[in-house]
């Protein structure tokens, strides 16, 4: 009934279904097996994508030749870039989507890719001969045979889902959970432990007076996620602001003696970025009122998210005390917010390429290695499609460093220091965040995905183009020199020092006032440089404006890579290394690092231990 593929990928959320797609236009054959067809993608919690560091995640899973950032772009109902008001390093793009035109969007791209096949049933075991991994058993008992496999089971394994003092199995609202794959993986040798997630109550929209609220619109300029040109929406639909305020506060501590989080039924440990409403309270209890973002699920429907009021307390309370919040006196509910606990696998126990240590051509990717978030999993999916299509073809690994990508700090996070709560991306875990911006994810990436088969040669036509553009620009700026007469007006008008004698144009764009597009427009010299598409000439004011921070963040680069070339052999014995301390033994011998680099940033593990395993190397 079933042939064998080079790659079954289990699980079709976004970590799936970036897996199944890099795979599959790499060149591998796939299936992706899923309990449910008509949850392929879905947004199992608010419908929303990127925003701070998760922005620049989906920016670089475009670049690589990912999915994420067109079914984005073709979804949106709203577009900001946050942080607009801070330097470029820290812009952040971010959408509210259509949710169901956002799963039908990428099951129609998954649908069109040649290579991937669909089968619908839940995987309850590995097939595990002489130590690979060789294809899976289903519930309903089929055995199919693969090369190698990828996870990416999301909250689904042993999932159990938490109202009040109710509790069910589930993976998701209305959805069994998945057994077998746990018991398998701890029987090999695997380590499980627990996690916890939720999210809130679905509103009917109706029922709101958005006239209490504060209105949150789109931006006007809509930059997208997408490098391609992907038709960007005529209109948008705006967000709104509430707040909670002591009533609700007090309402919803009436239901603490049956939340589950309280009682002591969930073992699992919660998002701490991503708390929920009644740990806010109970953690920020000096805190008269809390923010709520009400958004909309999408063009054709009333149904709305209410960010900010994640909850497993008793529906009666929730209902109450939503009553209670400025524009909800009325308010009418789809259906109540819940946690849900599931296993996840820490992942210290993966490889830098996601596959596992202890089974070979098994990979797991998204909530399984415990992260949070569509865009952290999306990118593990992607990393793990590529790596599971070149184990297969006996091709190189693909490994991005911390100074390549975002996605490349995630995984080293994961993989070296572990995690024992749902791990979220953020800026400032990259230590190297002014050169890794969203602006620049195509420039640093798109190369590489060139190389690969997945970037397409309309992408790299377009980088090409885009640097030698950015290079025109840097050295037309560089020979004009302007007269106090032709540039001192704007800068007058933006309350500048006027300049006393001929200056270069590129050393007035440093000042931090100075925007490119209104210098050009306003001084007459500059208008030859019109002719730039203005994302181009973005590109070349960040270069000019932060040259001095770029340029020390690569000599640190330069300076680490020193490190990070050092590989560590897989046979080091690292017990027999009597001058290292116990701890820096037992978490050397664990965590497995592939070079120094990746040794130097385990917890525990200081400078001093970097010497001594540099001398035995050299050895």
């Amino acid at each position: 009934m079933f042939p064998e593929y080079d790659i079954i990928v289990v699980g079709a959320g976004h970590a799936g279904c970036e897996a199944a797609a890099a795979a599959a236009n790499m060149g591998s054959k796939v299936l992706l097996v899923t309990m449910n067809m008509q949850t392929i993608a879905q947004m199992s919690c608010n419908p929303a994508m990127g925003g701070i560091a998760k922005g620049q995640i989906v920016r670089e899973i475009d670049a690589m030749g990912g999915y994420s950032g067109i079914v984005t772009d073709k979804s949106m109902i709203q577009f900001r870039m946050l942080n607009r008001s801070k330097g470029p390093a820290m812009w952040s793009p971010r959408t509210q989507n259509d949710r169901m035109l956002f799963a039908a969007t990428w099951r129609e791209m998954l649908e069109q890719t040649p290579n991937v096949d669909f089968y619908q049933d839940m995987v309850k075991g590995l097939v595990i001969k002489d130590g690979r991994a060789c294809g899976v058993i289903t519930g309903l008992g089929h055995e199919i045979k693969s090369k190698a496999v990828v996870l990416t089971n999301g909250t689904f394994l042993n999932g159990i889902i938490h109202i009040g003092d109710k509790n069910f199995g589930g993976g998701r609202a209305a959805e069994k959970a998945a057994t077998g794959i746990t018991e398998q993986l701890v029987s090999l040798g695997f380590e499980s432990d627990r996690l916890k997630t939720g999210t809130p109550p679905r509103i009917d929209g109706r029922s709101l007076d958005y006239s209490k609220m504060e209105e949150q619109p789109g931006d006007e300029e809509i930059t997208g996620f997408s490098f391609l040109d992907i038709p960007k929406p005529e209109k948008q639909i705006s967000c709104w602001i509430s707040y909670t305020n002591q009533n609700v506060h007090d309402i919803l501590k009436t239901g603490f003696d049956r939340s589950p989080m309280f009682t002591g039924k969930i073992d699992g440990v919660g998002p701490r970025y991503c708390p929920s409403i009644e740990d806010k309270i109970n953690r920020f209890a000096e805190r008269e009122r809390h923010q709520l973002f009400i958004e909309p699920e999408g063009w054709n429907t009333v149904e709305i998210y209410v960010n900010g009021f994640s909850t497993s307390l008793p529906e009666e309370v929730q209902y109450k005390a939503l009553q209670i919040i400025p524009g909800f006196e009325n308010v009418r509910i789809f259906r109540p917010g819940y946690a849900i606990e599931y296993d996840y696998f820490p992942p210290t126990q993966l490889k830098n390429t996601l596959e596992t240590k202890l089974i070979y051509n098994l990979f797991f990717a998204g909530q399984i290695n415990g992260t949070t978030g569509y865009e952290e999993a999306a990118c593990q999916g992607l990393m793990a499609g590529i790596n599971a299509h070149q184990r297969v073809h006996e091709l190189d690994e693909v490994i991005l460093k911390r100074s390549e990508a975002y996605i490349g700090v995630l995984i080293d996070d994961l993989i070296t220091k572990g995690t024992e709560e749902p791990y979220r991306m953020f800026t400032s875990r990259a230590e190297y965040r002014t050169l890794l911006r969203q602006d620049n994810a195509d420039l640093r990436l798109t190369e590489l995905s060139y190389k690969l088969g997945l970037a397409k040669e309309d992408r790299m036509d377009k980088v090409i183009q885009k640097q030698n553009d950015i290079e025109a620009i840097k050295k037309q700026l560089h020979d004009i020199a302007l007269e106090p007469g032709q540039v001192n007006p704007y800068l007058q008008s933006l309350d500048s020092a006027p300049i006393p004698e001929k200056q270069k144009a590129d050393k007035i764009l440093l000042r931090p006032s100075v925007d490119i597009h209104s210098y050009v427009a306003a001084v007459d010299n500059l208008q030859d440089l019109k002719k730039y598409p203005d994302e181009n000439m973005e590109q070349a004011a960040i270069q000019i404006k932060y040259e001095t921070y770029l340029q020390k963040e690569r000599e640190l680069v330069t300076r680490m890579s020193q490190l990070e070339d050092l590989e560590i052999p897989d046979i080091f014995d690292y017990k027999k290394i009597t001058s290292l301390g116990n701890e820096a033994r037992e978490k050397l011998t664990r965590v497995r690092p592939r070079t120094l680099g990746q040794a130097s940033r385990i917890s525990g593990i200081n400078p001093s231990d970097i010497q001594i395993l540099m001398v035995f190397m050299g050895r």
